[in-house]
């Protein structure tokens, strides 16, 4: 009966939302997209549009390239000249499990998600204080550990925000080993006939009989990115989803994605780019902006824990109002700190 009545709950899941405008001094959009710094997919889906902007088109095709380097040693990210060449601020973050965390001899903390016997260790280096100190005691100990105790080695994503020099330095910086530049896949779709929710900027619950609420637009988006049936039909056996009433069809609409490594930057730029669609007249009362975050992420926003063993769930969406008015909804699984 244990097992069974286990098997019945249901994970927590959180979802934060919230309303502003894009104007408000006090406004939080930009430090919501700064600090979420882990991005592998970025939809945005524009109401009543059959093409994108040239001006969209370009933001696209430049939030790339990324690299990835192969079985690279974790202890070249602790060395100073990779800190100096790449390295402006930041700490190094590893989640281990108790085994690998005893063998490095490393100071850490157990994680928040390890349950009842602690499993699970978060190893936090502060990379500015090591290279400000490369001859200190701390940084032999850091630096024997990952070298010669417990030599750890990783595959690594690396992208950089200003363009140019860094990437062509990070090809030559680790030539030694295999790495492999790549570009975000991008892929536009044009919706047709797509029912979809009404809403009002000021009514972030919803008004029976007059709008729908954030919580029922946010499932909403996710059937229309995951591309689900909306219908209900009694013979499909894949997807019950429906849209929320009240509702109106959409004549078209334009869904882009983008897959791959995003740094928070790049976003930054496509949302503002975004909230200034309706500075010329459009048919579309509001469009949307979807972040989605590494499911293995050791951290979802800033340095919040993030666990991926229950889902690894850590997004957040953006619901831009042609008044500058704005929802923002961010969601985390099961294993995860509370969204800023």
């Amino acid at each position: 009966m244990a097992t069974l009545r286990r098997l019945r709950d249901t994970p927590r899941h959180l979802l934060v939302c919230e309303k502003s405008n894009f104007g408000h001094e006090k406004s939080r959009h930009r430090h919501v997209v700064e600090t979420h710094y882990y991005n592998y997919r970025v939809s945005f889906l524009i109401p009543e549009c059959a093409l994108l902007s040239q001006e969209l088109k370009s933001l696209v095709t430049e939030f790339g390239p990324y690299y990835l380097v192969k079985n690279l040693p974790v202890h070249e990210l602790i060395s100073p000249e990779f800190i100096n060449t790449f390295v402006k601020t930041g700490k190094l973050i590893l989640s281990l499990d108790k085994d690998t965390y005893e063998e490095t001899g490393l100071q850490g903390r157990p994680s928040k998600y390890s349950g009842r016997k602690t499993m699970r260790f978060i190893v936090s280096i502060d990379l500015m204080d090591l290279s400000l100190n490369p001859i200190s005691k701390k940084y032999e100990r850091i630096s024997w550990s990952f070298k010669e105790k417990k030599p750890l080695k990783f595959d690594f994503l690396f992208a950089w925000h200003n363009t140019g020099a860094g990437e062509l330095a990070v090809t030559s910086y680790f030539g030694a080993y295999q790495i492999r530049e790549h570009q975000p896949q991008v892929a536009v779709s044009s919706l047709r006939e797509l029912p979809c929710p009404v809403l009002q900027s000021r009514e972030l619950g919803g008004q029976p009989d007059a709008s729908c609420g954030a919580l029922e637009l946010f499932d909403w988006l996710g059937a229309v990115c995951c591309d689900a049936s909306l219908t209900n039909e009694p013979s499909d056996f894949v997807s019950t989803c429906c849209c929320p009433q009240p509702s109106t069809v959409l004549a078209r609409a334009c869904l882009c994605t983008i897959t791959g490594f995003l740094i928070p930057e790049k976003v930054g730029l496509l949302l503002e780019r975004l909230r200034h669609y309706f500075d010329e007249p459009k048919l579309a009362p509001w469009l949307t902006l979807s972040v989605q975050g590494f499911a293995d992420s050791p951290v979802s926003w800033r340095e919040r824990e993030h666990g991926f063993q229950k889902g690894g769930e850590h997004l957040y969406s953006f619901v831009v109002f042609s008044n500058q008015d704005y929802w923002l909804q961010m969601a985390v699984g099961a294993e995860d700190d509370c969204p800023p």
